[in-house]
């Protein structure tokens, strides 16, 4: 017979499929489609292992892969806040702490309790491993759109001094990717990929 406990964890397995179905901004670097939640945390845990050797000495790049996981399987009820969306931005710790609330609540407590703490740490963004996760999450898109000349940036009509802001963490969290992340982000403003920031005129 099936334990509780069992029945708890196969339960989770199941809902988190659901994660395959929110679709971000975020085209395939062919272009063909945007990107669903679960391939882009895919990608940024495989991101985790090649990159390893960038990170900071104290992170820890087990742990960096288990946050890289788990970070976005609240968008399964909170769905996938388009980064320079500001009014959907507004809503979206509220939104994706109520999901936190009940994805993780459907473990038993102890293993709920595991991956609470680690979406918290990297929501946090706090600890030398949660940066580190954090700049992977802010440069594979970086690398999409650099890739697919441009993709969501000309949907959307992005220019560099929001692509700037959003990479910011990248500095901090693995600096020895941050001139890598500063050439690439010139060469697809050179290339026509990235509108330059805009510039206001002083009226003489």
């Amino acid at each position: 017979m099936q334990s509780n406990r069992l029945t708890q964890q196969i339960q989770f397995i199941i809902e988190i499929d659901r994660l395959k179905h929110v679709m971000r901004q975020t085209l395939l670097i062919d272009g063909s489609r945007r990107e669903n939640s679960a391939e882009h945390s895919w990608h940024l845990a495989i991101m985790a292992i090649a990159l390893a050797e960038y990170a900071p000495e104290d992170v820890s790049i087990s742990h960096a892969i288990k946050m890289l996981l788990i970070h976005d399987l609240v968008e399964i009820d909170a769905g996938d806040t388009f980064c320079y969306d500001v009014q959907g931005n507004d809503s979206k710790a509220e939104r994706e702490a109520q999901a936190a609330l009940r994805l993780f609540g459907l473990l038993p407590a102890d293993k709920g309790s595991e991956l609470r703490l680690l979406w918290d740490e990297f929501e946090t963004g706090e600890t030398p491993t949660a940066k580190f996760a954090a700049a992977l999450d802010r440069i594979q898109p970086l690398l999409h759109n650099q890739q697919n000349q441009g993709g969501t940036w000309r949907i959307h009509g992005i220019r560099r001094d929001q692509v700037m802001k959003r990479v910011a963490p990248v500095e901090t969290g693995a600096p020895e990717l941050w001139p890598f992340v500063l050439k690439l982000i010139d060469d697809c403003v050179a290339a026509g990929y990235l509108k330059e920031s805009s510039t206001l005129k002083i009226q003489g």
